[in-house]
């Protein structure tokens, strides 16, 4: 089959490799149509990003634990891609939740959905996985469960992994409907069930997608004042055209006109998607006492500083943490799938599958590759290959 394999900076390669098979009779076997970039791969994609870990571990500027731990996740070749909606095409004899045919979300990281941490919603922590985190689209550290750019697909687990796309939802529309969907989903709404029409603050930057699909999602649930601040005049575009009120933080945007504060009282949610301490200061110090900050970026510098005292004084949460994107897909679905948000609007470039190589580099907000599903007119229940 043809995978989608990450060589180095900006050289993404697609090669010959064996088919994977059933090898348990819980899996499942899908064939990906339509596939996005996650924010974070602009780390290795367009970055040399192992000399720049090694500069700054060198120098003492990166944190010592992600130093220590990051470079067989990006170090090439391996498979890319951990964002996909697909299509089923074989599963094994204790699948039943799922056939061949439907059309699924397959999520980022490798969950069982029985363990102590999948059922608390830690799903990308399942404690099944002998890795700080199982997931597809990376190297050897976390990886070794192909990409999502593939002609073929491994799900283990497959009725805790896989979610079935609703009739009415467009697949390209989800195409990060694997992670950073979601991602923006738990930066807002469980806080906005938990306070509905709250004020959101979301500060937008490295995590450019995210960052957006929280103000879409905001919006959705009914945040009564949804201010996004970024210094990329696109993305504030994009953010006006999902509802949100566009604030522009200037090109150098340190850290924002010395702590301008766009609402006198402050806002009950807080999001920092740009990836600095900076931004994640600023979110921190503008979010209203009792308030929640979600950090969505990641924080890569050693000793990143915060105002905890102002933290203290203000009895602020601050989450910080990898998404767990099974755990909130059936609510994205359905905030989807009852048009309350289109995730569409944050999509600049669509491509065609087998120009992925070159269009996955690009410099955009988000991009998705997309190809047609094959007509499924039989399968094998725990057949070791493709269905016939």
């Amino acid at each position: 089959m043809k995978q989608l394999t990450f060589m180095k900076r900006r050289t993404l390669q697609w090669l010959e490799v064996p088919d994977p098979v059933l090898q348990g009779p819980g899996e499942a076997l899908v064939r990906p149509f339509v596939a996005g970039r996650c924010d974070g791969d602009a780390l290795f994609l367009r970055h040399d990003f192992e000399t720049a870990l090694r500069a700054g571990a060198f120098a003492h500027l990166v944190d010592t634990d992600f130093g220590r731990s990051s470079t067989d996740v990006f170090h090439g070749p391996f498979a890319y891609g951990h964002e996909c909606v697909a299509q089923v095409v074989s599963v094994g004899d204790e699948v039943r939740d799922h056939a061949p045919n439907d059309v699924v979300v397959v999520p980022w990281a490798i969950s069982c959905g029985e363990c102590e941490r999948c059922r608390a919603g830690f799903t990308s922590k399942c404690a099944r996985n002998d890795k700080p985190l199982a997931a597809y689209g990376f190297g050897s550290a976390i990886g070794g469960f192909g990409g999502m750019v593939s002609d073929l697909l491994r799900v283990p687990f497959a009725d805790a992994m896989l979610v079935r796309v609703p009739p009415g939802v467009d697949p390209t529309a989800i195409a990060s409907a694997s992670d950073n969907i979601p991602d923006g989903y738990r930066a807002v709404g469980p806080q906005l069930l938990r306070a509905p029409g709250a004020p959101v603050l979301i500060v937008g930057g490295a995590a450019k997608s995210i960052g957006l699909y929280a103000a879409g999602i905001a919006r959705a649930m009914g945040s009564s004042c949804v201010d996004y601040i970024d210094a990329d005049r696109g993305r504030l575009e994009i953010a006006g055209k999902l509802g949100a009120n566009p604030i522009y933080a200037g090109a150098l945007h340190t850290w924002f006109g010395r702590l301008k504060r766009v609402r006198s009282e402050g806002y009950p949610i807080t999001v920092d998607a740009s990836g600095t301490g900076g931004g994640l200061s600023y979110a921190l110090r503008l979010t209203a006492p009792g308030g929640h900050c979600t950090g969505l970026g990641f924080y890569l510098r050693k000793r990143t500083p915060l105002p905890l005292w102002q933290m203290y004084i203000g009895s602020v949460t601050l989450h910080v943490g990898v998404s767990h994107a099974r755990a909130h897909l059936p609510a994205v679905l359905d905030l989807i799938n009852r048009g309350s948000f289109d995730p569409s609007v944050v999509t600049p470039i669509i491509a065609d599958w087998d120009d992925a190589a070159r269009a996955l580099t690009e410099r955009a907000t988000k991009i998705v590759v997309r190809r047609a599903p094959l007509p499924m007119p039989g399968y094998q229940r725990g057949s070791e290959g493709m269905a016939n």
